[in-house]
Parts: structure tokens; sequence; C-alpha cells
């Protein structure tokens, strides 16, 4: 039988759930996604679908309901508050904004229902953040092209939906680490919006106008397409990019050797932060309170990455796949449960 769940989520939201909740057997869980430009998306909406499948075998019945579409940040507020009106106990939120959510978050809280982001960090003091940290992913990727360059050369780069949280971490991360070797220049920042077609518009403009270029950094969705444009101008061997973490272009990468290392921003990020959200819709309370990043909410999660050492890895972890599928990681059940007293 349902139960209703009282939160109060702060930084310190493992010992508030421990106060104010009580246990049940059913949870109905909503899932928003403020766009559906990639099938990474796609994929983080069914890992989480399967996710929720997988409580079954724990004897809790987890219904989830998902809101997904391209929608500005208030469709997707009112996203959150049809979710409200349709009494679920927990909504897991993609945000499109990282601070526009707060005042709806706190009524959500305020209804008793738990707020978990994920992908991208919001500000609210009412959510937790489940997922990784975007700024450490795109540093993880400017240490390996920075390294790679041997300390010195002229870096492009090519960057997401200008604006976007996720992107402006990512940015911030990767000039923190250019920023410490002061004969790597930035010779431009472009935006593709993390289309691969743009992607590779953007790399074939930006090798015109800067044709001594020795190295990208490029996100995922992207860089794909910015990889054509460098083998199209048959300059792989002087290149070294960033890369994707989809299976069509593992496979390139294998084939051709390119250069190339990628940050993992796994689409089982979802599937994630529902697993920590039934958890602590039963009470259950984290040994490490979500106290990480800029706004004191987050728990984050690991971050894997892929060079030439783990290729073979990644290519066994997606073979059989489509090619629009994305190398993942995600909590488990179990994993979920050992951050939990």
């Amino acid at each position: 039988m349902k139960k209703t769940i009282v939160l109060a989520l702060t930084a310190t939201t493992a010992l508030a759930v421990s106060t104010f909740s009580t246990y049940a057997e059913d949870f109905k869980i909503g899932l928003s996604n403020g766009w559906v430009g990639s099938e990474w998306r796609t994929q983080m909406i069914e890992e989480a679908q399967t996710a929720a499948a997988a409580w079954k075998d724990k004897g809790v019945n987890v219904e989830v309901v998902v809101q997904s579409a391209n929608v500005d940040v208030p469709g997707q507020i009112a996203q959150v508050r049809n979710f409200m009106s349709q009494g679920v106990d927990a909504i897991i939120i993609n945000p499109n904004s990282p601070t526009a959510f707060d005042p709806i978050f706190k009524q959500a809280k305020d209804a008793g229902i738990l707020v978990i982001a994920t992908d991208s960090e919001v500000s609210s003091k009412d959510a937790t953040y489940v997922g990784i940290d975007q700024k450490a992913w795109g540093a993880a990727g400017a240490k390996w092209l920075a390294e790679t360059l041997g300390g010195k050369g002229n870096v492009v780069t090519i960057n997401g939906v200008a604006g976007h949280p996720a992107n402006e971490m990512r940015v911030a991360g990767y000039k923190e680490v250019f920023g410490q070797y002061p004969d790597i220049k930035i010779v431009n920042e472009v935006n593709a919006n993390w289309d691969q077609a743009q992607g590779q518009q953007a790399m074939q403009n930006l090798l015109a106008t800067h044709p001594d270029i020795t190295g990208v950094w490029v996100q995922d969705g992207m860089a794909a397409g910015a990889w054509k444009s460098i083998i199209d101008a048959k300059k792989q061997s002087s290149i070294a990019a960033t890369g994707e973490i989809r299976k069509d272009f593992i496979d390139l990468w294998k084939k051709d050797k390119l250069n190339s290392g990628a940050s993992v921003n796994p689409p089982g990020v979802m599937a994630s932060a529902l697993n920590v959200a039934v958890l602590m819709l039963q009470g259950k309370e984290l040994k490490e309170p979500a106290a990480a990043g800029q706004y004191g909410n987050a728990m984050y999660l690991p971050i894997p990455f892929i060079d030439n050492k783990s290729l073979d890895d990644a290519v066994k972890a997606v073979d059989g796949k489509p090619g629009y599928y994305s190398f993942t990681s995600q909590l488990s059940i179990e994993d979920a449960e050992k951050l939990f007293k």
C-alpha cells in the first residue's frame, strides 16, 4: 500500500529523509526530460525505466511516469507541476536551468515530494543532485589533451548549447585546465549545440580558419562530426581530439587508430538517481550527506574515461549494440545500497 512520503531536502538530505519519511511498498516517480535532441537522452530514459523494473525483484513496485519533450524552462516547470498534480512520490529531472526551478522545487518539497536532479546541477536546497561533476568531466578531457600535446599547441573548442548548465560547467573545466599550460593557446571557441552535423560543419570552418591547430576539445554529440572533418582534411595524424562514447565512434576510433580520449557522461545517470531515490523514499540514511558541488547538494558519481589503453574494453562493452548506443555505467541497486547506512 502506498503511503505519503514527507521529505525536507537540504544539503543534509539524508538526515531529513530519516527524520520525516515512512516506508512504502509502492512508489510513483516522475522523470522529466526537457530536451530530446539526441539518442543519449532516449537511452537515459530507457535505462531509468529498466532500473525501475528491477526493483520488483526486491518486492518494491516502482511506477515511472515520463515527460520527455523539447521545452523551454517554463515548459519544464509545467512538467514538474503535472507530476505534482499526479501525486508522485519523487521527481527526477534533467534540468534546463540551474536556478529557475527553485520556487517549484520548494512547492514540491512542501507537498512531500522528493526531488532529484541529474546530469545538470541545480541551486535549490530542496533538491539533491545525483550525477557526474560536469566541470570535472570537461577538465578530464582537457587534461588528456594537454598531456597528449606535450603541454603546447594551438587548440580549438566546440561547445554544446550556450547557457545550458552542463555546458557552462564543462567549459569552466577545460578553461581551468588549459590555464595551467601557458604554451597551450585556445585560438577559437564555438558552439554546435550537441549536434553531430553542426559539429562537423564547425570543425570544417575551424580547419579552414586555423590550419595550424594541433588539438580539439569537443563535447560528446559533436565529436564524431568533428573527427569526420579532420579525417576528410587528412589531418588525423597531426591532430589530437577528444571523442565520443557512442558505439559508432568507438568502432571508428578502433578501426582508424585515432588519437582520441573521451570522458564518459553515462546515460545511466538517471537510473543511478532513481535507485538512490527509492532508497531515500524507503527512509534509508546516506552514510555521507549529499553536500558536494557548487550548491552543496550534490552526490557525485564516478567519471569513466576512455583512452587508447582502455579502448578495447569499451569496444567489448558496446559490442552488438546499435551505432547510436552510448557506453554507459550506473549505480546498481546493490551499489546504491552501499551508500546508505
